[in-house]
């Protein structure tokens, strides 16, 4: 199997195979709809760290030679070929989520739909570009999506794939958890807009939101996946799974901290672009329970509107002076360190230990 740090450029190798295969079904239909696939194309080869990815291939990794499944387990290329469809589906999400949060940039660039509501005003079109523009980012998530499945079941449009040897087939137990993770995510944006659109600002509700759009989707499940690609039995991915929801939530706990204080330069994103946004993170939740009222009024009176750089400057001395950044920060530690200890207690050989513990510290100290 590849070293853990050779994961990503193996992963961006199946995904541009699958982008110069899929293209000329595209442009055969509309050069239109084929600018479709060369934005998504765009969008997942130039940025995304490829997290989850390697933690479907560290679960892999754990679970080793130890062969307890009925099916044969995935072989090194197979998994790779289900660590590229996680990234489709990575993709699904954010260029939806950036329609949702009305985010102007992602990585650096403009967002899909902020792409293609300025292409529609360069050609001068009819109508109303920004509609014109969300509309489009849509159905190409929804492109991302459909072409996950395909990757992860080794499908490709007739006329393209080798139809004389098809993929075999992705273990039973595996394509359940890959379904139980897709509803995750989704279920968890869908109570993330919830919590904005209600105002609810307790911790519950950010912890839930936490647990099933990131932490279930980014770190449990896929080692979960990688694990049961594998042939691992039922006591070790219900470890890795519980493992991952203690990462998982240290990562958006980090997420939330960038969220508000990361630089610009380093997250892609603009200054306090949380705030702007409306999210109702855990750090938020906590600065409103611990502030006193005249701060809790200003923080709620930044909350989900364009913010300038000295209105940013104010509501961060308020979630620096009430406690909760100290307090993320030592429940960042608190989660990571309590997944680390489990690892510890993993039966797998000590590479794929490493592994994780490498990607523990990769995933909790970052700055984007």
């Amino acid at each position: 199997m590849l070293n853990l740090t050779d994961v990503p450029a193996a992963v961006d190798a199946v995904l541009e195979e699958f982008f110069q295969a899929t293209a000329p079904i595209l442009d055969s239909i509309y050069p239109t709809v084929g600018d479709g696939g060369t934005a998504l194309r765009e969008f997942v080869m130039t940025g995304g760290k490829r997290i989850r990815p390697m933690f479907v291939y560290a679960g892999r990794r754990c679970a080793g030679d130890k062969i307890t499944m009925s099916e044969t387990p995935m072989t090194p290329d197979e998994t790779l070929r289900v660590c590229a469809a996680i990234e489709l589906i990575q993709a699904c999400a954010l260029v939806h989520d950036d329609i949702l949060d009305r985010s102007d940039t992602r990585r650096g660039n403009p967002t899909v739909h902020r792409r293609f509501e300025a292409l529609h005003r360069a050609r001068r079109w009819n109508h109303d570009a920004a509609h014109y523009g969300d509309s489009a980012a849509i159905l190409i998530g929804d492109l991302a999506l459909a072409w996950a499945d395909d990757l992860f079941h080794g499908v490709l449009p007739v006329g393209v794939a080798d139809q004389s040897a098809p993929s075999r087939p992705v273990p039973f137990a595996a394509s359940a958890v890959w379904s139980q993770m897709r509803t995750e995510v989704l279920a968890g944006q869908f109570l993330d807009i919830t919590n904005e659109a209600s105002g609810d600002e307790s911790t519950t509700a950010a912890e839930r939101v936490m647990t099933y759009k990131t932490a279930a989707y980014t770190v449990a499940r896929p080692l979960e996946l990688g694990a049961t690609l594998g042939g691992a039995d039922t006591s070790m991915r219900r470890e890795l799974h519980g493992i991952g929801i203690d990462l998982g939530i240290a990562f958006q706990l980090r997420d939330d901290l960038l969220g508000v204080f990361g630089d610009p330069e380093e997250t892609g994103k603009p200054s306090g672009d949380d705030l702007v946004a409306g999210k109702r993170t855990a750090l938020l939740a906590v600065a409103l329970q611990r502030a006193d009222e005249a701060a809790r009024d200003l923080l709620r009176s930044s909350i989900g509107r364009a913010l300038d750089d000295a209105e940013v400057a104010t509501a961060r001395r308020v979630l620096v002076d009430s406690g909760a950044v100290a307090e993320i920060e030592r429940q960042i530690a608190e989660r990571r360190d309590a997944g680390l200890t489990r690892i510890e207690d993993l039966d797998c050989d000590e590479a794929a230990r490493a592994d994780l513990r490498t990607l523990a510290h990769r995933i909790t100290v970052r700055s984007r």
